[in-house]
């Protein structure tokens, strides 16, 4: 699952508006205009299309780590309002390659203001049963002991559960 994927099943699941998705990337600290967020919102083509790259430069921009942090960062802004940053802690942290998954439900959980038992009842909507360690692990700092990587069908499942909760 791309990046451009996860915008386009979270603006779907929380029933997020255009103008909303552009003031949710100035909060974070990237600026763009109502055409360039709904090619950022397209759909990636398969592997197995037999369209060239320029075609699809032209009707979509590829979502990069760095702006779909910066997605997330407003996302929490949006929902929660401003708050001073701590001088020890980084303005704009950089998303991690392989662990993009676990960022993007760990800021869910800031800006949703969700508990543990919130996110196992939003995962057991989506289709998947996990335990509370289990989601304990995925939830960690990278880098600790105890700490697990979330696969791209565990974040799939977490924005389907976001979906049937939020828009029924």
């Amino acid at each position: 699952m791309d990046n451009n994927d996860i915008l386009i099943r979270l603006r779907y699941a929380l029933d997020i508006k255009n103008k909303d998705m552009i003031e949710i990337f100035k909060l974070g600290g990237m600026v763009f205009t109502k055409e360039e967020v709904i090619k950022i919102l397209t759909k990636s083509k398969d592997e197995f299309d037999n369209l060239d790259e320029a075609e699809e430069t032209e009707y979509q921009i590829k979502c990069n780590n760095k702006m779909l942090a910066a997605f997330l960062n407003g996302f929490i802004t949006f929902k929660r309002g401003k708050q001073d940053s701590k001088p020890d802690q980084p303005n704009n942290p950089e998303l991690p390659e392989k662990s993009a998954n676990n960022m993007l439900l760990k800021k869910l959980k800031v800006a949703l203001q969700l508990t543990a038992e919130d996110m196992l009842d939003i995962l057991d909507d989506g289709g998947i049963a996990v335990s509370k360690g289990e989601l304990g692990a995925i939830l960690r700092k990278e880098g600790h002991r105890n700490y697990k990587v979330c696969g791209d069908n565990f974040a799939r499942k977490f924005l389907k559960g976001l979906a049937v909760r939020y828009r029924t």
